[in-house]
């Protein structure tokens, strides 16, 4: 996306009022000491978090079809309804029905494989509709076919009604055994809905293992035009591979022969995987994006010995059994990763394997005594939650009949996990999934309910979220005095406004999770990674196309533009308290700077050479504030300084795939120090002065 400098007169209207005072009743004063600094701000915190889910969530793998080993009967079987909002394609049949059965005698991979009998000139085989193509661009793919001889197969990429409007490749010298055979296709048309053909005519029969079809232009098997995208935003870690999924899953499966991998059913959102995005795929996609790999493991149906030959095949040297296996997988260098998470969201009875809390404690043990036999110098992050985690989640609910957990009760797995297992992680897990941006818990009924509140402070929910979070460390170092929490950091490996569907795409997700994200920066000693829920959601996907949402956008800002060293902010309009109850969706102090309506953040570049200073103005009209910089000195002219701000007057605006985006970070010289600014509505700013 292509930013946009402001010329003079754009410039002037940014800026109304900067020089001269503006009596307003919302103004806002602000002082930003530079001289008052706080931890370094960690890189992780710009991670995303992405879960397998049908080869990374529908997203960033490039492979356009669906079920590609025939996990399901290729029949008129209703295939079940998947709990992760995604639209699983069957195959179907290509002509009658009866000549197309499946074969578990000679099954290439999985339980089944197509058998397509043959009946002379008339086609027999299979087809899969709703696939995206461009006209020009060029598609490669490979079938793995054996044919009796007579057969002749074909395979055809369609995208019209007419005789002319398909690509047809025969398949030449098919052997009786499994064998791999490209192709490739350039489409002459567009469609959302073409059709991939496999068919056959002539004598005997033939059966299909395997099928894929890509982009040409995929990058190791990714979509080209989404990772170019996620370059700009310039995440610097992906926690992988769950997620709820991740307690079902069997790293196993996803390494070798991707043909080979067998398909497995993902009991956690009900929908077949493919295993075809392994760990050494996972790797690759971090070497692209230059990210620092953060590997979840499975402690629900999982057990320590594959944890620990998780991290064997990931870290051992060529010597070990799983490093000799990663080695033969075209790997022999050790990734080297660092960062495991272990376990996902074991508070929760929704959770495959899930155990009290009062057990659980002892298998997080054993599986990071086995994880750290192989590798001592991994660093832990522990699959906690605290009371109030677990109260906004329902897992409370869920498993004591009531919403409300308390500190050290069986529901608070982060007090556990610290009394019983402090020497077995480096840092603790938190979760955030706000019950609803327009709800709050009411004691007398026991639920979240409707409650009226501006748009501005609905948005501040998830920062509330967050601000409780860092009130409970508070409450663990009380707890625990011998331990020190300022060293057991918090991961915030999933995190998300209350609002879904639309609002993913609209300007309130990112005024939401500025906020939150602000919440972070000015407690910048306490987090160590973040991983915003989730990395396909920073972009709007189509079958074709990508842009990035103005959520994407806002991280981009921050991580391209916003400073490494947090420094302290006053202000004279302190955050009023929102709807809710202290210990389930609302902290003791309110979350936000003493800016309000706004909410602002300060930090130094690492080399202390620029100031920067990030306003979020969630308010549905624009703001006034007056700003005082001190401990450092700030050029005052020489044009110098810049603004970066993402900003709409229709909180709808959204980028849509394949459109020119209506959201876009626009770039603005600054000439002089603003005294007073004036901040749009509905905006994300972040100013940069050169430091003296």
């Amino acid at each position: 996306m292509k930013k946009q400098l402001l010329g003079k007169v754009a410039l002037a209207a940014l800026f109304a009022g900067a020089l001269t005072h503006v009596a307003s009743a919302q103004q806002v004063s602000m002082t930003v000491d530079a001289s008052k600094t706080g931890a370094p701000i960690s890189p992780y915190m710009y991670g995303f978090f992405t879960e397998l889910l049908g080869n990374n969530e529908g997203g960033y793998w490039a492979e356009m079809i669906s079920d590609r080993k025939f996990y399901y009967p290729v029949d008129d079987t209703p295939t079940p309804k998947s709990r992760a909002r995604r639209v699983y394609v069957r195959w179907k049949a290509l002509g009658a029905q009866e000549f197309v059965t499946m074969d578990k005698e000679h099954a290439y991979v999985g339980e089944h494989s197509p058998l397509i009998k043959l009946d002379g000139a008339t086609p027999h085989g299979v087809q899969q509709g709703s696939i995206g193509i461009r006209k020009g661009r060029k598609y490669t793919g490979r079938a793995i076919l054996a044919a009796e001889p007579g057969a002749e197969v074909t395979v055809s990429l369609v995208w019209g009604p007419g005789p002319g409007d398909r690509q047809t490749i025969p398949i030449k010298s098919i052997r009786r055994e499994y064998a791999k055979y490209p192709f490739s296709f350039t489409a002459d048309a567009d469609s959302d809905d073409a059709t991939f053909e496999i068919a056959g005519t002539g004598k005997g029969s033939f059966h299909i293992g395997a099928v894929s079809l890509m982009p040409a232009d995929n990058v190791y098997g990714f979509r080209a035009d989404l990772i170019a995208e996620m370059k700009k935003i310039g995440p610097t870690m992906f926690r992988w591979p769950g997620g709820n999924m991740v307690s079902g899953y069997d790293w196993r499966d996803g390494i070798g022969d991707a043909d080979k991998r067998p398909p497995r059913f993902d009991f956690a959102w009900n929908m077949a995987e493919q295993n075809d995005v392994g760990i050494d795929d996972y790797m690759h996609l971090n070497k692209l994006l230059g990210m620092e790999p953060y590997i979840c493991v499975n402690t629900g149906f999982g057990d320590d010995h594959s944890a620990a030959q998780e991290v064997e095949y990931v870290n051992g040297s060529v010597n070990t059994p799983m490093g000799k296996l990663r080695a033969a997988n075209g790997h022999p260098e050790p990734y080297h990763v660092k960062w495991w998470n272990v376990g996902n969201e074991m508070f929760g009875a929704w959770q495959l394997g899930y155990m009290k809390l009062d057990q659980y404690v002892f298998k997080h043990n054993m599986v990071v005594r086995a994880m750290r036999s192989v590798d001592p110098t991994i660093k832990v992050v522990a699959a906690g939650a605290t009371p109030i985690e677990a109260s906004q989640s329902r897992a409370a609910l869920m498993t004591t009949g009531t919403h409300v957990a308390g500190f050290g009760s069986s529901e608070d797995f982060t007090g556990g996990l610290l009394a019983q297992s402090s020497d077995y992680l480096d840092a603790i897990a938190e979760h955030l999934y706000p019950s609803t941006v327009d709800k709050a818990f009411d004691p007398g009924t026991q639920d979240f309910v409707k409650v009226d509140e501006t748009l501005g402070d609905q948005s501040r929910k998830l920062a509330n979220g967050i601000r409780c979070a860092i009130e409970a460390w508070d409450e663990y170092q009380r707890r625990f005095p011998s331990l020190h929490m300022d060293q057991i950091p918090i991961s915030m490996d999933e995190w998300l406004s209350g609002r879904l569907g639309d609002d993913r795409d609209s300007m309130f997700s990112p005024l939401s999770t500025a906020q939150g994200f602000n919440e972070m920066l000015r407690h910048s000693g306490m987090f160590v990674i973040s991983a915003y829920t989730g990395a396909p959601e920073l972009l709007a996907i189509s079958k074709t196309d990508a842009s990035i949402r103005p959520v994407g956008l806002m991280f981009e800002l921050y991580r391209r533009h916003f400073g490494t060293i947090p420094v302290a902010i006053t202000g004279n309009s302190p955050p009023h308290e929102l709807h809710g109850t202290i210990g389930v969706d609302k902290p003791k102090t309110p979350a936000g700077s003493d800016t309000y309506p706004l909410d602002a953040v300060a930090a130094l570049s690492a080399d202390r050479k620029s100031l920067t200073i990030a306003i979020v103005n969630p308010a549905e009209s624009e703001q006034q504030m007056n700003v005082a910089i001190q401990g450092v000195t700030v050029q005052s002219n020489g044009g110098t300084g810049k603004i970066w701000r993402i900003s709409s007057d229709d909180l709808t605006a959204a980028n849509i795939p394949g459109k020119p985006p209506v959201v876009g970070i626009v770039e603005a010289a600054l000439t002089e120090v603003p005294i007073h600014l004036t901040v749009p509505k509905f905006s994300v700013s972040i100013y940069e002065f050169p430091v003296q």
